[in-house]
């Protein structure tokens, strides 16, 4: 395996504990090649809980930009992408990781902060991108407390989760963003999460603006990390809520906003685009329907 210069980009919204512990887990990878650099760019969006000032004190090396609430986790990745390739900033790797140049790295790193790596994570994710060559997008698996694959690969029209596999890497056609390893070649051909979308539409769509630029986008085998977050919150599909609360919650932004879902439909899966834009909203009315009615 080559040396390699990683910049890994990671956003922070009032989760201090979290973000700490991420970057604990970053800091304690083992089985490196030598010669590999690691840098840090994280954007924080207007925090109130100290998350910024806590990142500068414990790890002082790690690069914070700190930008209003009102920036999306999307945007909030993209502006990080742009300070890794600037090379300015006064930031860089964590400590007992060596540095090197933002401008110089390899691979572009994206992690989320609510996940904790397990320490062969990073090394699984290079040596699964050597294996394919410089010409791959690989996705780290992450599972939930009991052990549940909650993020990863995607497959279909309907975005299916898929599996970590044991031994090898398992193809799909694109991605949730919490752990996602993008060699430098792919990074001039697919370039950062689209500006269009806020949130996880901006993930779906780059890995199916690589798959259609022919980049190949595996899942690495096991799992790379662990949420460190509780269950997630129901949001439109929460038992017994109205039809009425239910579709204000799918139609947010937190879920599918229209303009946006319709954007993300009408440029991957014509000609059946007016059929998957409505889809999710008529599911959303009739199970919240069925529902009431149950109870």
């Amino acid at each position: 395996m080559h040396s390699v210069h990683l910049a890994v980009l990671m956003t922070s919204h009032d989760h201090r504990a979290r973000t700490l512990s991420a970057l604990r887990a970053l800091e304690g990878q083992l089985g490196l090649p030598a010669g590999t650099t690691l840098g840090v760019h994280l954007v924080d969006t207007g925090s109130t809980d100290g998350t910024p000032e806590a990142v500068r004190l414990r790890h002082p090396a790690v690069e914070v930009m700190s930008v209003g609430p009102d920036v999306s986790r999307n945007q909030a990745l993209r502006i990080a992408s742009r300070n890794s390739r600037s090379g300015g900033g006064g930031g860089g790797p964590l400590s007992g990781v060596p540095g090197g140049p933002s401008h110089a790295w390899t691979h572009q790193l994206w992690l989320d902060d609510g996940v904790e790596l397990f320490r062969d994570a990073l090394v699984t994710l290079l040596r699964t991108s050597d294996a394919a060559g410089s010409g791959a997008v690989v996705v780290g698996a992450v599972r939930n407390a009991y052990g549940d694959t909650v993020y990863s690969g995607r497959r279909g029209r309907s975005l299916t989760l898929v599996e970590p596999g044991t031994h090898r890497p398992e193809h799909c056609d694109t991605y949730d963003g919490r752990v996602v390893l993008v060699p430098r070649a792919v990074y001039d051909v697919v370039g950062d999460p689209d500006k269009v979308f806020r949130h996880r539409m901006g993930d779906y769509d780059h890995g199916r603006r690589a798959r259609r630029a022919g980049v190949a986008v595996l899942v690495a085998p096991g799992h790379a990390g662990e949420c460190v977050d509780g269950p997630a919150a129901p949001g439109s599909r929460e038992p017994g809520i109205g039809v009425r609360e239910a579709l204000r919650r799918v139609t947010s932004v937190r879920e599918l906003p229209p303009r946006q879902w319709w954007a993300y439909c009408l440029r991957h899966t014509w000609p059946w685009a007016p059929y998957l834009m409505v889809s999710p909203y008529a599911r959303t009315a009739a199970r919240a329907t069925l529902g009431r009615l149950r109870g």
